[in-house]
């Protein structure tokens, strides 16, 4: 888990390197995120840990902060295995 931690914070980071980011804060009312960079962290995430993003979990409350992906890829992974 917590390597899904650090590889979604890296990703972030990679972007907003003057910024800390905490696992629970909210990255849309951060004001980081905009449409172009919401489908990057879609596309990240489902290269990295190997899942497929479907249209029903397209939810903001799934990508909203680094627990809500670390939670969404662990859902995705625990179905597909």
């Amino acid at each position: 888990m917590a390597d899904i931690h650090t590889k979604t914070r890296d990703f972030i980071n990679h972007f907003f390197p003057n910024v800390t980011i905490q696992d629970d804060q909210d990255i849309f009312t951060m004001g980081f995120i905009n449409s172009l960079f919401a489908m990057q962290l879609v596309m990240f995430v489902e290269s990295e840990f190997g899942i497929t993003v479907e249209n029903e979990d397209l939810d903001i409350n799934n990508f909203k902060s680094i627990n809500a992906i670390a939670s969404l890829v662990e859902r995705k992974a625990g179905n597909a295995a």
